[in-house]
């Protein structure tokens, strides 16, 4: 595989989907479809599973009942095919920052020569061009996740589940992010289920938001008819803003 090769966006569906913790359900019963290539919020109160369905999708937390099928076949477990990406950069602190973004193709067993050649790739693509021997304790917070998101796009996922990435960072940061994961998710479309608290966060990346409601179920489906970078002046993106925070407002989020 050669660092311009594409990934290959996966459908997603989950099929009365029940998950949780000990004795307590946080997902009952969700069901929810992802397209292939679709950029899909996740938004909610605080313990509406959010998280949890990410990790379910993973493969890291099993279902207890219901189907998680990727392109039609269920998940039994955690696969190169799907990424996680945490709030938490997540680096090694005694990895560089080229050798961090390597790790995942050394796990896959991708030859030296073709894991340097796509991890070189992918730090100039975000923006990191120089700091390839740089410590993450020697990089910002941004920086750092811009090291985090090279290392997930190394990986060539079908699927990336971000579980609000970019929460932790400043405001122009936070700004700068987002523009990156669009400009990258357009040139490289892989299937994004996106976490997010913030509305004009969740307005400016998703082709549809999905709102849980507190027993772990999908309350509204909200889509975004905007071309990007959205604006926000447009009637159309007005009406998806008041349609979202009507529906968040009903889920106390």
């Amino acid at each position: 595989m050669t660092v311009t090769s594409e990934p290959v966006a996966s459908g997603l569906r989950l099929d009365g989907v029940r998950a949780g913790y000990h004795d307590a359900d946080v997902l009952s019963g969700l069901d929810l479809d992802a397209r292939p290539g679709e950029f899909l919020v996740l938004a909610g109160p605080s313990g509406c599973g959010k998280s949890t369905l990410l990790r379910s999708v993973s493969g890291l937390h099993p279902v207890r009942s219901g189907r998680v099928l990727v392109d039609g076949q269920p998940v039994r477990g955690t696969s190169a095919d799907r990424a996680l990406v945490f709030q938490e950069d997540g680096l090694l602190p005694w990895r560089s920052v080229l050798r961090n973004v390597e790790l995942p193709l050394a796990v896959q067993r991708i030859p030296r020569a073709e894991r340097r050649e796509r991890a070189a790739h992918w730090i100039d693509r975000v923006g990191l061009a120089g700091y390839e021997r740089y410590l993450p304790r020697q990089l910002s917070g941004g920086m750092r996740q811009r090291a985090q998101l090279a290392r997930t796009l190394a990986a060539n996922p079908r699927i990336i589940l971000m579980d609000e990435p970019f929460a932790a960072l400043d405001v122009r940061t936070r700004a700068s992010m987002r523009a990156l994961l669009v400009d990258v998710w357009r040139a490289n479309p892989t299937t994004v289920l996106f976490v997010t608290h913030d509305v004009d966060e969740a307005l400016a990346l998703a082709d549809r938001v999905a709102v849980l409601d507190r027993g772990g179920r999908i309350a509204a489906l909200v889509d975004v008819p905007h071309p990007r970078p959205a604006d926000p002046s447009t009637a159309d993106n007005a009406a998806a803003k008041a349609r979202l925070l009507a529906a968040l407002t009903e889920e106390g989020a």
